[in-house]
This record gives C-alpha cells, sequence and structure tokens, in this order.
C-alpha cells in the first residue's frame, strides 16, 4: 500500500507541475518542455518536442496526461484546468456501482452488471442515468473523494455528463483501474478493465490511434456538442503489453466539429504510442 501510494503521489505531483516556456525575449526559441523522466530525459525532451504540434493554438481548449510506467515518463498541459466530462464520467459512475457492491460485501446484480456493460461497452446513456440515480450525489460525490479527483464537480441536478474534471484528475479515474489498490478489490478492477478492453469498435478512437501490434487496449470517450455547435472531446486510455503499462487522458472543447475534436486526440496519441513503441 505504501509503495503504490508513493507511485500515485509522484505521478501527481508531475503531472501538476505547469510545463517549461520558452525562455525570455533575446534567448533561442526552444518548445514547452510537456514531459519529464529522470531515468530518459531525452525521450522527454523529443516527446515534448512532438506533442507541440496538437497542443500549438490550442491553449485554452487542450489539456492532457501522460504516464508511462516502465521510463517513468510524464507528461501535462494544463491539468488542472475545468473541462465537462462527458462520458468519461461513466468510469467514475462504473467505479461507485463497483464500490457500493465491494462495501455491501457482495457482487454487482445481473442488473448492475447488464447496466454497466451497457453504460461502458455502448455508452448508452439512459443506463448510465439509471446507475447514476441509484448511487446519488452523496454516494458520487465519496467516490470522487477516494479516487483522489479533488478537482471534480458534479454536475447540477442528474447531470452527469456536467461534471467538471480535470486531465489530472481524468487521470486518477483510469489510476483506480491501474496501478491503486486501495479503490477496488482485484476482481472489481478487472471487471472493469475487462469492459474498457470491450467497447465498441466504433467508440475506440481517440487515445487508442496509433497504438502498437500486440498492446491491449482499454478505453473510454467523451463527447457533446454545446449550444454554440462546438464540441466537446474527451478520450481516455489505459495500454499493457508485457512489461509494459501506459496511459492518457485528454480533454479538449471548442472544436468546430466533431471529428476536428478527435482528430487532434489522435495526433497526439499516434506520438506518444510511437514514442513509447
Amino acid at each position: 500500500m505504501k509503495q503504490t501510494n508513493t507511485v500515485v503521489a509522484a505521478l501527481i505531483a508531475a503531472l501538476l507541475l505547469p510545463p517549461v516556456l520558452a525562455p525570455a525575449t533575446g534567448a533561442a526559441h526552444r518548445p514547452p518542455q510537456y514531459c519529464a523522466s529522470t531515468s530518459h530525459p531525452e525521450l522527454a525532451d523529443r516527446l515534448s518536442r512532438e506533442l507541440t504540434a496538437p497542443a500549438r493554438g490550442r491553449d485554452t481548449t487542450l489539456a492532457f496526461a501522460i504516464w508511462d510506467e516502465q521510463t517513468g515518463l510524464t507528461c501535462a498541459h494544463h491539468p488542472t484546468m475545468p473541462y465537462q466530462a462527458a462520458s468519461i464520467i461513466k468510469v467514475s459512475i462504473m467505479t461507485g456501482v463497483l464500490r457500493r457492491a465491494q462495501e455491501e460485501n457482495r457482487r454487482p446484480t445481473p442488473q448492475e452488471e447488464a447496466e454497466v456493460r451497457s453504460m461502458i461497452v455502448d455508452s448508452d446513456d439512459q443506463a448510465t442515468t439509471t446507475l447514476y440515480n441509484s448511487l446519488g450525489p452523496a454516494f458520487m460525490k465519496r467516490t470522487l473523494e477516494v479516487s483522489g479527483m479533488d478537482d471534480s464537480r458534479l454536475g447540477p441536478d442528474d447531470r452527469w455528463g456536467r461534471t467538471q474534471v480535470t486531465a489530472a484528475d481524468a487521470m486518477k479515474q483510469l489510476d483506480v483501474y491501474s496501478n491503486r489498490s486501495d479503490v477496488l478489490s482485484p476482481e472489481h478492477r478487472a471487471d472493469g478493465l475487462r469492459l474498457m478492453g470491450e467497447v465498441a469498435p466504433d467508440q475506440r478512437w481517440g487515445t487508442p490511434h496509433g497504438a502498437p501490434h500486440g498492446v491491449t487496449v482499454y478505453v473510454k470517450n467523451g463527447w457533446a456538442q454545446f449550444p454554440d455547435k462546438t464540441w466537446q472531446i474527451n478520450s481516455l486510455g489505459i495500454f499493457t503489453a508485457t512489461g509494459r503499462r501506459y496511459q492518457m487522458a485528454v480533454l479538449t472543447d471548442q472544436n468546430p466539429t466533431e471529428t476536428a475534436g478527435i482528430a487532434t486526440i489522435e495526433q497526439l496519441a499516434q506520438h506518444v504510442h510511437h514514442a513509447l513503441e
């Protein structure tokens, strides 16, 4: 437990570091230093340069957090800026359902299993609303708290998609299933990962783009159109292979089209996958 908490604390601390900006006027231009790795500084420098392209011109509409277990690499851009969660909050709702069953010393009921599956695999909104209402705001707040999502705020009434999250907190959603053992039991963590690994093919865009052959992909995406016709596009991904585990959380808004938002995330993801291949 103590070792796991130390790893998580180090990751979170690294994610909260702001990018190192270019030197003052008169010095040679230097791209933002989004990434850091004590053991692999050249990898961090290279990936920082590559991530400049998808981040350019989107300072207030793109946030990301990246972590690789093997190299200790962390990358962050606006990790504490709040964004509307849309359907990525379904990962936390799933955590709430599994946590409740765990606290009651039972397996999820057949109905809960069916609704969680619809919510994650098919991104079914009705199933999500049913589960969200069954948990209630008090239990959902507690779920966010135990997950370490201190900067997240639930949406008004039952509008779960309007929950505010940050890229750092979105990574903590993934941590529950990847590198923490104090929120869910191994069995419940495996249940959640399995469903994220079975997400419908037409919803496996975003962070999985460019994943190397042999890497197992676990994903949950979110998308919503605002009244001004712009789009919120978010993507979470955990990637595992023998001796390798890394994850990404990418949040975007003010996208002119759904396709444009997906393309931004996929450009970023491809750079990450290639760098860590």
